[in-house]
């Protein structure tokens, strides 16, 4: 079981900040379960598999200027198979336009589910 929140960390800092899809891609299959459930909001479905998540990161990805990226805005956490993380998106060192947390649960060292909690301003 791992003792930090590293695959979280890398889901966030390396696969949704890299605007190489093909490069994000291969990289998800170290980091997330193949059958991965991403869930945007509790109103919709699980967006489900690589693939999927893949393009709604390019289609995300696209609406946003080139310097946007994520960055923790506080120390990652685990606790057995979950992990959360607090972020900001937005150009480096400036004031973010978004920010949340993302939780993860963990099999198998790899993220099965990932929920993603938007702040509210």
């Amino acid at each position: 079981m791992a003792s930090t929140a590293k695959l979280l960390e890398d889901s966030l800092l390396v696969i949704w900040n890299d605007r190489n899809s093909d490069k994000r891609l291969e990289t998800m299959k170290q980091i997330y379960a193949p059958d991965i459930h991403f869930y945007e909001n509790n109103d919709g479905n699980a967006i489900v598999g690589h693939q999927a998540i893949n393009e709604l990161i390019s289609k995300l990805q696209s609406g946003w200027p080139i310097e946007f990226q994520f960055e923790l805005n506080k120390p990652s956490q685990v606790n057995h198979t979950a992990q959360i993380i607090s972020w900001n998106l937005g150009p480096k060192g400036a004031t973010p336009i978004a920010t949340g947390m993302d939780v993860a649960i963990t099999e198998n060292d790899l993220i099965k589910s990932l929920y993603l909690f938007l702040d509210t301003k």
